[in-house]
């Protein structure tokens, strides 16, 4: 099975493993893969509504308590602004036909409150590619995300591993 060697870049274009409609990896394809992607604002409606489903503390639903809150007025919940900025990249559809979700998350934090009217966009870094060890039809990709709003701010990082189909030989 062909599978790229492990790899890190620095928000350039760079090579990187992704399945075409046809369930076949291409190696050496150029893909941007550490591009920003595009923005998403968000609106305090989102922000109570997501809260009311997922995350329903004061500081994500209650204007006025918010306001009273450490934070000094309504957030969204941290996991929003996640959802959010993995939405972004996949979007973006670089890894839409070799997909196979993922084993986990590591290294969440979140670093600054996202607000109501805050434009979010999210870079992406590959840190590693890994073919499976016990699964030879597939492999690991390791990104870092990071969330950024308006001002250039990072509100949040994560590290994602994505599970993907590799090449028949």
């Amino acid at each position: 099975m062909a599978f790229l060697p492990c790899l890190t870049f620095e928000h350039v274009v760079h090579r990187l493993a992704f399945l075409t409609s046809s369930n076949e990896i291409l190696l050496g394809e150029e893909v941007d893969a550490g591009k920003s992607s595009g923005g998403v604002t968000i609106t305090e409606g989102e922000i109570i509504h997501f809260a009311l489903l997922y995350d329903p503390q004061s500081f994500h639903l209650d204007v006025t308590a918010a306001e009273k809150s450490p934070y000094g007025g309504l957030i969204a919940s941290g996991f929003h602004t996640l959802s959010l900025c993995f939405r972004l990249f996949m979007q973006r559809g670089v890894l839409a036909a070799c997909s196979m979700g993922s084993p986990g998350i590591d290294e969440v934090r979140w670093l600054a409150p996202v607000r109501p009217g805050d434009t979010l966009r999210t870079e992406t870094e590959v840190l590693e590619v890994k073919p499976s060890s016990s699964k030879p039809d597939r492999g690991i990709l390791r990104m870092k995300y990071v969330g950024v709003n308006q001002h250039g701010a990072a509100v949040i990082s994560f590290v994602l591993n994505h599970l993907l189909r590799r090449r028949r030989q």
